[in-house]
């Protein structure tokens, strides 16, 4: 198959909610054959831009991605030296991290500074997982993806940045839980755009448009 410069490549590592969010890209106004989904590096390095999706525990995702061969050096090559955009979504944005803490310790990509950790409502009445919609507050003075509305989750474990500078937005339960973090060319929500109706697709389609 021959790739354009405007493809979009979807990472399929076996890490769940792939064709849900291979709808929610076509129906925020990616056409069809700018799609890839895919599980070869080579995409990845050819590719406009990176989504990788994820849901389920932070080891078993990173050791899937692992498993393919040449796939985290792809997007170390890809996203860390070519600077093409990258959205990470829930456990995909998990993985960003230097580490997570679910089932022991476990190296991440290491690409922002900080740990996923398990999710301490301070308010009994916040249950875990933190599953539903919530509002998101936006932290950084402005950033041309994000904005304030209310989104879908559906997590037990958070992310905890080193760097305020790379927490972009939070949400409520039971205290603040990051709802996005970031620097660059690099984004990863907590919130499930697939799931967020109306917000979430106009979240992806001002990332099909994102030239950071």
């Amino acid at each position: 198959m021959t790739h354009t410069s405007s493809t979009v490549a979807l990472i399929d590592y076996g890490a769940g909610n792939l064709r849900s969010v291979a709808n929610a890209l076509l129906a925020a106004g990616l056409p069809e054959k700018r799609l890839i989904i895919t599980t070869n590096p080579d995409d990845i390095l050819q590719a406009e831009r990176i989504v990788l999706p994820g849901v389920g525990a932070f080891a078993a995702c990173m050791h899937a991605l692992q498993a393919i061969p040449g796939m985290t050096d792809a997007l170390s090559e890809a996203v860390l030296k070519k600077s093409r955009p990258f959205l990470g979504i829930c456990v995909g944005m998990q993985l960003l991290a230097e580490q997570g803490e679910e089932h022991g310790i476990h190296k991440g990509l290491g690409w922002i500074k900080g740990s996923v950790k398990a999710l301490k409502p301070n308010d009994p009445r916040c249950k875990v997982p933190h599953m539903g919609w919530n509002q998101i507050t936006l932290t950084a003075d402005t950033h041309p993806l994000l904005k304030a509305g209310e989104a879908y989750f559906l997590h037990s474990y958070a992310f905890f940045p080193t760097d305020t500078q790379d927490l972009l937005a939070k949400t409520d339960h039971g205290g603040a839980v990051t709802a996005a973090v970031g620097h660059d060319n690099i984004i990863g929500v907590q919130f499930h755009p697939e799931k967020s109706q109306g917000y979430g697709l106009r979240f992806l389609s001002r990332f099909l448009e994102w030239h950071p």
